[in-house]
C-alpha cells in the first residue's frame, strides 16, 4: 500500500513532570477496563515521545538500543483522540509527526486480531510496537533478535510510566495473530508486530 503524504505535527512533549519516578513505579498497574473518554493529542504526543522520542542531537532516544540501531517502529490505531481522525498512523520519530496510513475506526477488527480481547476495542487508541529485525541482526546476527525483544520491553515500560504520569491507563498485550495484524495495518513486509498497548482512562 502506498504511504499517505498526510503528515500531522504533534505537540511538543514536556520534558519535566510533577510526579516522582518512585511514585510512578509504585502506582503502575495493568488496566483493562476503559471509559469512553477521548485522549488529547498532547497526551498521545507525550506517550509516543516517551517510548521512542529523540533526546540528543545525535539521535539517541528515550529507550536504549543495541548499537544505537533503533529497529522499533510505532503505529497508532486511533479512534477517540481529539484533533485526530480515526485511522492508523505511523510515528516518525525524528520529526515527531504522525503519517496517516489507514482510515477509519479499526478497533473491533484489531480486537479480533488480538483473539477477542475486548479492552483492545474499548481503548481510545492502541499503540502498536513493531520492529525491523534486520536493522539489528545485520550487525549482531541471530542474537540481534534477542536485543530487539529487550528493546521493546524498555520502550513499553517507558510508555507505561508516562501513561501513569498523565493519569491514563494501559496494559501490554502480546496475544494476537501476527499475520492478521500485519495485514490489517498494512505493515511493510519487513516490519513485524511485537506488542500492543491500548490506552484510555480506566473506570
Amino acid at each position: 500500500m502506498a504511504r499517505s503524504s498526510e503528515n500531522i505535527p504533534l505537540p511538543e512533549p514536556a520534558y519535566s513532570g510533577n510526579t516522582p519516578l518512585e511514585q510512578l513505579l509504585q502506582q503502575r498497574r495493568s488496566v483493562r477496563d476503559y471509559r469512553a473518554v477521548a485522549l488529547q493529542l498532547s497526551e498521545l504526543s507525550q506517550l509516543l515521545w516517551s517510548a521512542q522520542g529523540i533526546t540528543h542531537p545525535q539521535g539517541f532516544r528515550t529507550a536504549p538500543s543495541a548499537g544505537a540501531l533503533y529497529p522499533l517502529e510505532l503505529y497508532v490505531v486511533a479512534a477517540d483522540v481529539d484533533g485526530l481522525e480515526p485511522g492508523v498512523y505511523h510515528y516518525h520519530t525524528r520529526s515527531h509527526r504522525l503519517a496517516r496510513t489507514g482510515h477509519g475506526d479499526l478497533r473491533r477488527r484489531l480486537e479480533r486480531c488480538a483473539v477477542g480481547q475486548t479492552w483492545i476495542g474499548d481503548a481510545a487508541a492502541v499503540v502498536v510496537f513493531a520492529a525491523v529485525y534486520e536493522r539489528t541482526t545485520r550487525k549482531y546476527g541471530e542474537r540481534g533478535e534477542r536485543y530487539v525483544h529487550m528493546e521493546v520491553g524498555h520502550a513499553a515500560q517507558n510508555l507505561f510510566l508516562q501513561a501513569e504520569a498523565l493519569g491514563l491507563d494501559t496494559v501490554v498485550v502480546g496475544a494476537f495473530h501476527d499475520d492478521a495484524l500485519a495485514e490489517l495495518l498494512q505493515l511493510p513486509d519487513d516490519v513485524q508486530p511485537l506488542l500492543l498497548m491500548p490506552v484510555g482512562r480506566g473506570r
